[in-house]
């Protein structure tokens, strides 16, 4: 399986560079657009948005939008464009949220809204960012637009509350975790590819399929993101490892161990999840490689960007197809450099 899953993960690896050098013009048209936006709020609140609408993001999103609508000319198309900054703020609303929940201070290098401002600006900064987000979708032509986003808004929301709920429970079961990061990651994905391949013209088994693809890469996505918390090098990750077990946050890696365990390890677990007790955060890292969960988890999310593969696997002649499961090395080689 170990050779099988690296061999999959890098026949079109060497596509990488050239792809995302082919993305640039659609990203830059992005940035300024974004930028452009700022003057439609208020004054008082330009200088918050401008710091909440930072271009240091991987802008994973816009890039499935452009990728799932591609022309075969490379054209920019405005309406992608437009699009992608509607999910892109609506991304960012839920930065600035997320960080308040989590009292955090530091993102992608500097003080977080909350900090540089207060917890109560942030959370109205938020609020008006969804709202531009709304007000930028309800300027297309098709009312679907609108309403798909207004939907996904609201899982989001949801996946998120959900998550804040469970905080703290050591007995969150797999479903209800694939649950949450289908709704708090997974939608965004989905909606990005769908739309994006709805606003190309595209055929609607291909905007049905472009969207399971999206959904597929956002749940691996979400996986890896919370594997990285637990695995791998501080300084190739750049992020205190273990946090998940410090603060309550049962992922994938951790429920999968904490099910295995001896019932009396498996009860420590819980209590150190729970709070009750102080986690002994390398002695639980150490038993993830231990008791070789790494590769499962590894395992997992190759396991659905294959999936994802697969649902535009029949459209192969389409560029828009080639160019997304070309993007879905991105995530695999990053799993693969572990």
């Amino acid at each position: 399986m170990q050779n099988t899953t690296q061999t999959q993960g890098s026949d079109t690896s060497k596509q990488l560079p050239e792809l995302f050098q082919l993305l640039q013009p659609h990203l830059k048209a992005l940035d300024a657009f974004l930028e452009q936006q700022i003057a439609a709020f208020e004054p008082e609140i330009r200088e918050h948005v401008a710091y909440s609408m930072d271009t240091g993001g991987k802008r994973i999103r816009p890039s499935l939008i452009f990728f799932s609508g591609w022309n075969k000319n490379s054209e920019v198309d405005e309406k992608l464009v437009r699009l992608a900054a509607v999910v892109e703020t609506i991304h960012l609303a839920t930065l600035v949220h997320d960080d308040i929940m989590d009292e955090a201070e530091i993102r992608r290098n500097r003080a977080t809204v909350a900090k540089k401002y207060n917890n109560a600006t942030a959370v109205l900064l938020g609020d008006a960012l969804f709202s531009h987000a709304v007000y930028l979708a309800t300027q297309f032509p098709t009312t679907e637009v609108c309403r798909d986003i207004a939907v996904s808004m609201r899982q989001v929301c949801t996946g998120e509350i959900l998550q804040t709920m469970q905080r703290g429970d050591p007995n969150l079961d797999m479903e209800t975790y694939f649950r949450v990061i289908d709704l708090k990651t997974a939608e965004l994905f989905r909606v990005s590819c769908h739309l994006g391949a709805r606003l190309a013209g595209f055929s609607d088994e291909y905007v049905k399929a472009a969207g399971s693809f999206g959904r597929h890469l956002g749940i691996a996505y979400q996986i890896y993101d919370d594997m990285t918390d637990l695995f791998g090098s501080q300084e190739k990750i750049g992020k205190t490892l273990g946090t998940d077990i410090a603060t309550g946050k049962p992922t994938m890696p951790l429920i999968l161990m904490r099910d295995r365990l001896p019932a009396e390890e498996s009860q420590a677990l819980r209590d150190a999840l729970a709070g009750k007790t102080e986690a002994d955060v390398p002695y639980w890292l150490a038993k993830l490689r231990e008791m070789g969960i790494f590769e499962e988890v590894r395992q997992a999310i190759f396991d659905e960007i294959a999936k994802g593969r697969a649902a535009i696997q029949s459209f192969e002649d389409n560029p828009s197809a080639a160019h997304l499961r070309t993007i879905s090395e991105l995530l695999w080689n990053q799993v693969d450099a572990l």
